[in-house]
Parts: C-alpha cells; sequence; structure tokens
C-alpha cells in the first residue's frame, strides 16, 4: 500500500501506468473550489490492460499492489520535494475509498503511511 501523497508548493500532473504486475490506483480531488472536492476515482492498471492514468494537478495519489509485485511508472511534471510532501490516511473514513476488498491486516503499509493525517485536516488547494 502506498498512501495518498501529494505536494502543496510544487503540486503534480503525474501520467501513471503499470509496465509490470497490476496495482489498484486512486486519485482524489483536494482541490476546495471543485465540484468534484474530496472525490475519488480508482482505476485497475496492469501490464495486460496497458491503461494509463492523468493525475491533475491538486489531486493526492495512492496505490495499492494487489500482486506478488509491481513496476509502475510515472511522468511528473515537478520534481519530488520530500520538504513539500504531504499525506492523508489511505483508510480516512470521510474519504470511504473502496480499496477493492483488501483488508487493512492483509497489506504492508509504510510507517509514515500508517501516521498520515485525516482529509477533514489536511491542507488542501483553493
Amino acid at each position: 500500500m502506498r498512501g495518498l501523497h501529494y505536494q502543496l508548493k510544487k503540486p503534480q500532473v503525474k501520467l501513471v501506468r503499470v509496465v509490470a504486475g497490476q496495482v489498484y490506483d486512486v486519485a482524489v480531488d483536494l482541490r476546495r473550489s471543485s465540484p468534484t472536492f474530496g472525490k475519488w476515482h480508482a482505476e485497475l492498471l496492469s501490464e495486460e490492460n496497458r491503461r494509463m492514468v492523468w493525475i491533475p494537478a491538486g489531486f493526492a495519489h495512492g496505490y495499492l499492489v494487489n500482486c506478488e509485485q509491481a513496476v509502475i511508472q510515472y511522468s511528473c511534471s515537478e520534481i519530488y520535494d520530500p520538504d513539500d510532501q504531504h499525506e492523508i490516511a489511505w483508510n480516512d473514513p470521510d474519504l470511504a475509498i473502496d480499496w477493492a476488498g483488501w483488508e487493512e491486516e492483509a497489506l504492508t503499509i509504510s510507517s509514515k503511511d500508517r501516521k498520515a493525517g485525516s482529509f477533514a485536516e489536511a491542507e488542501v488547494f483553493p
């Protein structure tokens, strides 16, 4: 599991695809002025279906690898800045993301993602 991550000062536009394996990819709209603010969208990306996801600036992004291992390729509009990294809890009840039936006990989750804050308290985009 890679939790919901985003950058505020240098928001990234991302084009994401899977070149090996399979992931359940999720994007959450964090643009307060958007009619879809707080809504999420998910896609199954795999080497077989060759789908790609375009994630606009102002969205948080996370994914669940649902096979033994996967290789994910990102094309990003901005350089990753670790000082500008923000996280929202992947299992935030206000977002109510359907992680395709996976339960927390079955997931490997980083300590950073386990400590991620709530959507209600997150810094978001105007």
